[in-house]
């Protein structure tokens, strides 16, 4: 491994930490207090509000909260990634399609590491309902069934596995691919926190430090390109070959 990959890995991880550490200072076994504490609150009663001064704004939030919109997600991820696929010779698909799956094994490694902690953390709208009584549900108003509450919401994992996409589309593709995975991880991961599903920090700090401490072991040491390059060998070109009518 390259020194200034070693420095960069140290890094991530320095950030990661003092990321996850801030917030744990107002994490509820702290008693939700510290700035993370205001700036979550100040997010979801922010939104919250909205829902009741706008019918309109209440659908919108509802429709955007059903778990359709999560196969939207999906398929934006999808796009980007195979307009990069469908422009690569036979051996630049298979290469491709070796990154998709080590994409999604490092999703499930992440997934593994976030349930070391065991952090039970409600959502907004749940840990507000029961201290003020004052929650506007988003399924209530627009009359949908959408997702405005969870009992486990640290960190977001919807957040987390678009941000790992960006973070892998830059890694491998190059920084116009990560920008365009950095706009679907904004975009579909705000959902969430209009409806109350997640807190912000679920996603900008859950989601971040995780991805800083963790991912940072796979892409910044031979670690993924060990494993595309073992599977590679493994994936027939005929499977990336156009059959001619």
């Amino acid at each position: 491994m390259k020194k200034t990959n070693l420095l960069w890995i140290i890094l991530c991880n320095v950030l990661g930490a003092l990321l996850l550490g801030s917030w744990f200072a107002s994490s509820p076994a702290a008693g939700y207090h510290g700035p993370w504490l205001a700036l979550d609150k100040g997010i979801f009663y922010f939104f919250n509000r909205l829902l009741v001064e706008s019918h309109a704004f209440a659908v919108f939030v509802g429709i955007v909260n059903l778990r359709v919109f999560d196969v939207i997600a999906f398929v934006a991820m999808l796009a980007i990634f195979y307009s990069y696929y469908r422009k690569s010779n036979v051996e630049g698909k298979r290469w491709l399609f070796c990154i998709g799956v080590a994409m999604l094994v490092s999703a499930v490694v992440i997934k593994q590491c976030d349930h070391f902690l065991s952090i039970d953390r409600v959502s907004a709208s749940v840990y507000f309902d029961k201290l003020y009584h004052d929650v506007n549900w988003v399924s209530q108003l627009s009359g949908l069934p959408a997702k405005d509450r969870s009992a486990s919401s640290f960190p977001g994992d919807h957040g987390m596995m678009l941000l790992i996409f960006a973070v892998f589309m830059w890694r491998y593709i190059g920084m116009d691919a990560f920008l365009k995975g950095m706009a679907v991880f904004v975009i579909f991961s705000l959902p969430r926190i209009m409806g109350g599903a997640h807190w912000f920090t679920d996603v900008y700090v859950g989601s971040v430090s995780f991805v800083l401490l963790v991912l940072s072991w796979i892409l910044l040491t031979p670690l993924a390109d060990m494993f595309i390059s073992w599977l590679e060998p493994k994936v027939p070109l005929k499977f990336f070959v156009k059959k001619r009518k």
